[in-house]
Formats: C-alpha cells, structure tokens, sequence
C-alpha cells in the first residue's frame, strides 16, 4: 500500500509537470492569436464608434458611422458587386472543381502528372496572375479577343466595361479551382467502396453510383468548399486592386477595395472599421443561413442528413 500511494504521488507529480510544460508550450499561440487578432479586432471596433483620420486623435461619436453607411451609395454599390461575383464565382468553382476531381480520381496512367498540372495555377503568386489575366483581356492584342476573332466571333472589352467587368473576373476565378478540386478529390477518395460494389450488385451504372453514392458522401465536401468559398469571395481584394482600382465607373468597386481606399486613400480609419465589422457581420449571418440549410442536404455517414 505505502508503494502505491507514493506510485500515485509520482504520477500526479508527472502529471502536473506535463500540464505546465503544456501550458508554456501553448503560450505562444494564445498569445499570438489575442495580441494579432483578439486585439485588433477590438481595437477596430473602438475605431468604428469614433471619427478618426490617420495622423489625428480618434473622438467618439458613437454609432454615426454606421448610419453614414446607410445612404453611402458607394457602400451599397461595393456589396452588390461582390456579392454578384460571389454568386457567379462560387458556383463556378465548385461545378469545375467537382468534375475534375472526378476525372483525377479515375485509374489512369500518368495521374500524379496530371493532378500537378491542374493544380499549378492556383500557385501562381495574385499579383502575377492578375498581370497575366491583364494581358489575356486586352481588346487589342489579349489572348481571348484574338481567339474569338479566328473563330469569327464578337470580341469584347472585357475588364474595361461596365458591363463585362465583373462576368470577365469570374472567369479569371476559374483560374483557381484547385483548392477546392483538391479537398474534393481527398473527400472521393474516402468515399467506402463497398458502397459502388452493392450498387454495381443490385444492377446499377455509373450514374446510380454517383447520385446514390458519390453525391451523398461528398455533401459534407461540398458544403465545405461552399462556406469557404463564399467567405473568399466576400473578401477578394487583388483583382480590383491591380486590374482595375475599382473601374470602370466603379463597376469592380469591391467591398474590400473600398475598405482599402477609404482607409489608406481618404484615411478615414473610424468610417472604413466601420465597414470592416458590417462585413463581419455580414459573413457571419451568410454563414449562419448555410449552417441551418444544410441540415436539409448535407449527408453524414454516422447520422443521415442533419
């Protein structure tokens, strides 16, 4: 007995030595994320209550920004534009993602290649695939105008109309589908293959297999690639940026474009924390709604759909 109580003094003894070590270990992380994110975010929130330009003393004004937001028509014409590419962006990266992961996850010869090449662009730096889209959008001599003029077609202004601006970066977005065909192709791949096999028994064909089976089972996949695509895209920045500061006519005035103007350019810190928390806001109620959607098609193995 006297062993076995000094057994366990030893063990709460190592147990209280590896909490510490834990702790000090941990240390780092907390504290980066409360100096580098808890603390900005409430510093912005002050801001956001106060009438502050860069190089002056904040004074509070309490909720006047935010009802400035109100009958700010640039405000209003910054999140009509995103929120119209997010709607034509996102769909369009989950529908090419999806297909090719499909394609990849097919037994052929030379995949490794094949799955490297796909996925190469999205590893182009921004700023050098916004100088290259640049170039293939040109009316002049771009690569698009110049096929659509060999194929008899009607060329266009691209990024350079109104019009035209925000459809020709969403097929620029197209350029960056292979995040999301990645995580597809990990979420095909544990996808259990007895379930093929009993469809295959019970007579069925390809395309029994992918609507009982494969899309089923990658619900969750999807709805992942769903939720951080619309939260990428609420936040695209460099395109408007490099391509077009927001032109023509403000017609690529992005939100965070215009954050970033009203903050670096007007230097109107107080007005654009402002913006900065009505996006968060604006994220986190988007987000909310897919949350409570998807517990009508979002599938999980354990529990059905939920």
């Amino acid at each position: 007995m006297p062993r076995q109580r000094s057994s366990g003094r030893r063990l709460s003894g190592q147990g209280r030595l590896e909490r510490r070590w834990g702790i000090v270990l941990a240390m780092p992380a907390v504290l980066g994320f409360v100096i580098f994110t808890i603390g900005p975010m409430v510093a912005s929130f002050f801001f956001s209550l106060t009438d502050w330009t860069i190089g002056g003393s904040p004074s509070f004004i309490g909720v006047d920004n935010y009802q400035t937001l109100a009958g700010d028509e640039l405000f209003w014409k910054s999140l009509s534009v995103t929120t119209y590419y997010t709607l034509g962006t996102v769909p369009l990266i989950l529908v090419l993602g999806f297909i090719l992961a499909l394609l990849l996850n097919q037994q052929v010869r030379g995949l490794s290649v094949w799955r490297t090449i796909y996925y190469l662009p999205t590893l182009v730096p921004a700023v050098a695939s916004a100088v290259l889209w640049i170039w293939i959008f040109n009316p002049d001599f771009g690569l698009l105008n110049s096929l659509l003029r060999q194929a008899g077609l009607p060329t266009s202004q691209w990024i350079y109309s109104e019009t035209a601006v925000v459809p020709s970066m969403v097929i620029m977005s197209s350029w960056g589908f292979g995040n999301a065909m990645v995580i597809f192709l990990a979420g095909l791949q544990g996808v259990p293959r007895h379930l093929y096999e009993a469809v295959s028994i019970d007579g069925g064909g390809v395309w029994q297999r992918f609507r009982h089976v494969t899309l089923p089972m990658m619900t969750p996949t999807i709805f992942y690639n769903l939720v951080t695509g619309v939260i990428g895209t609420f936040q695209v920045f460099n395109q408007a940026y490099v391509m077009t500061q927001g032109g023509p006519n403000n017609a690529s005035l992005f939100y965070i474009y215009y954050l970033y103007r009203t903050a670096f350019t007007e230097s109107a810190m107080g007005y654009a924390s402002a913006l900065a928390w009505v996006l968060f806001m604006i994220i986190m109620v988007i987000t909310f709604l897919l949350f409570q959607n998807a517990r009508r098609w979002v599938y999980y193995e354990m529990a059905g759909a939920r």
